[in-house]
């Protein structure tokens, strides 16, 4: 009965609202930075926020498929949204690096090169780019099940953008952890066969 209702007010939320609500962090964030609210550094800290926001909606893009598969909770409709803004806040996250932080265009191509956190995050960002780029029903129609095959690339863009956040940190800090070991477990469950149930049933 839960998970019908959870559908059927799935189905009655348009997908607009799912953007308008995923975007509306980063005109805040970016006020909050502009009038003191981020700290001490405005500019690292609008960095951070940008990029969390899209390494936790690749990890929410991530979830739709288990959610329906082994919940029955069918959030198909708004895949493509998350994705989408997933790569919005990617993008706003490199231009503020590219613009406001780093400014330089020697320094940000040796930044590249030499720090091998940068090097993985614009990997990550590359790899987003083509998966941005046909996630039209056009593009689906056109390319067909390669569409599919294309969008597996998901999988290493999650990757890469938890393992950025990893080597990002200074010292042992739990969260980037956890956004790691998220996005491990949400892919292994995708190893499980279809058909069988995540528990086996407890027999006397």
């Amino acid at each position: 009965m839960l998970v019908d209702g959870l559908n059927r007010a799935a189905r009655r939320v348009p997908t607009w609202v799912v953007y308008l609500a995923l975007a509306l962090p980063a005109p805040w964030f970016f006020w909050l930075g502009l009038t003191g609210g981020l700290g001490v550094e405005p500019i690292k800290a609008l960095e951070h926020e940008y990029g969390e926001l899209a390494l936790k909606l690749l990890i929410a893009g991530l979830c739709v498929t288990p959610l329906r598969r082994f919940a029955g909770v069918n959030l198909l409709k708004f895949r493509r949204a998350i994705g989408l803004m997933a790569f919005f806040y990617v993008s706003a996250h490199l231009l503020v690096w590219l613009v406001l932080d780093v400014q330089l265009l020697g320094q940000i191509w040796a930044d590249i090169v030499k720090r091998p956190y940068i090097t993985v995050g614009m990997a990550a960002f590359v790899l987003m780019i083509p998966l941005a780029a046909t996630s039209t029903n056009r593009s689906i129609r056109a390319l067909g099940a390669r569409w599919r095959k294309l969008h597996r690339l998901t999988y290493m863009v999650a990757l890469l953008g938890a393992l950025h956040f990893v080597m990002l940190v200074k010292g042992f800090q739990l969260e980037p952890l956890v956004y790691m070991g998220l996005v491990i477990g949400l892919l292994a469950l995708r190893a499980i066969p279809k058909g069988r149930p995540l528990r086996q049933p407890v027999t006397s």
